[in-house]
């Protein structure tokens, strides 16, 4: 499934297509154990119309293969580590690389597994996933500004830098890790495992961030707020978010309501935030004359 190829930029669905794709995005966020790729693949569906039923498929089925590389039960934690880090960091070259954070393919798992390069959150996604397959006791560390990977039970937690290749890191490297990120001391707090809606939500963060960049892809600052807002838990402010873009994309009827909206929601604890929104709303319709 690997091709170095250079891709043309990801085409959307026709609406037809997103509205189902939403809806099972929603579907499979508020069911009772949420599964990671159908999610990530599925937001991947969003973004690139390219990406039809066989292709989500044949993603899951590359998750399998890879997982059907790894030996059987290698042993504890760190054994899972280190024959993770043979496989897919040496053996089918999963990597990350500076330019990863320009792209939005770098977001996409179903690109992630094509190119072997993502940032740093996907790449862990494709080892929490194949590793998962294996039987390994696996979850996702969600460190300030640096994704990773945990194995085992937190006495023997072993860390693994997918970005790195799967690197294994000491206690140390994770240390200057988070200092180097976020400028802040490791807690232990840090290394709690972080849920699939977790590492769903820091995915659309990512994307929000990445188009918030480039204000020429409003349109995808906009898919990303909407599935943002179909998680079972959200910021308000996201409806906030979502009104400024419908203006910024010229759409002030539907964007001057939802500011009206919000500052109905924040009237109660922020009067005067509540009236800047308000004028926001007022002069968004203005621009209709």
């Amino acid at each position: 499934m690997a091709s170095g190829q250079p891709h043309p930029h990801p085409r959307p669905p026709s609406p037809a297509r997103a509205a189902e794709v939403r809806r099972r995005f929603a579907e499979e966020a508020r069911s009772e154990r949420p599964d990671l790729a159908t999610l990530c693949l599925l937001l991947g569906a969003v973004a690139d119309g390219s990406l039809d039923e066989a292709g989500i498929d044949a993603a899951q089925m590359e998750l399998d293969r890879l997982a059907g590389q790894l030996p059987y039960r290698p042993g504890g934690p760190h054994a899972w580590a280190t024959a993770a880090q043979r496989v897919l960091g040496e053996r089918f070259g999963f990597r990350g690389t500076a330019a990863e954070y320009q792209r939005l393919e770098s977001s996409l798992l179903h690109e992630v597994l094509r190119r072997r390069r993502g940032l740093p959150i996907l790449l862990s996604v494709v080892w929490l996933e194949v590793t998962r397959r294996a039987g390994a006791p696996v979850y996702g560390v969600a460190l300030p500004g640096h994704f990773v990977v945990g194995f085992g039970a937190a006495e023997e937690q072993v860390l693994a830098d997918p970005f790195d290749g799967g690197r294994v890191l000491t206690g140390a490297d994770a240390e200057l890790l988070v200092v180097g990120a976020a400028g802040v001391p490791l807690e232990p707090a840090m290394l709690q495992p972080a849920d699939a809606l977790d590492v769903v939500r820091r995915i659309l963060n990512n994307v929000r961030a990445w188009a918030a960049a480039r204000p020429e892809r409003s349109d995808v600052g906009l898919w990303a707020v909407d599935l943002s807002l179909l998680l079972p838990s959200h910021p308000a402010r996201l409806r906030y978010e979502r009104a400024r873009l419908l203006v910024e994309r010229g759409d002030f009827v539907d964007g001057a309501e939802e500011l009206e909206q919000y500052a109905g929601l924040i009237d109660v604890v922020d009067e005067s935030a509540a009236e800047k929104v308000r004028g926001e709303a007022r002069a968004a319709r203005a621009r209709l004359n």
